[in-house]
């Protein structure tokens, strides 16, 4: 265990992690497996301002908004 590769990550202090490294160069503090949300997580959408359809949906209207600008210019 003493001869084992060491993590290498940064502390708080600035200092390298001492701690053992794992398959990936990490300790499991600094980067192990992390399994992620569980499948069918509730919480994981909550507003759905990122979705596909609210992307679009600001895009059009972005556009009809710079076409409304562009017709009050010409109109001046």
């Amino acid at each position: 265990m003493h001869l084992s590769p060491r993590c290498g990550a940064k502390t708080r202090a600035k200092t390298p992690c001492l701690s053992p490294a794992m398959a990936n160069g990490r300790c499991r503090m600094h980067g192990g497996k992390s399994p992620g949300a569980p499948p069918h997580n509730s919480n994981a959408r909550k507003h759905g301002l990122y979705t596909a359809d609210a992307i679009a949906e600001r895009r059009e209207v972005a556009q009809l908004l710079r076409s409304m600008r562009g017709l009050i210019k010409e109109a001046d």
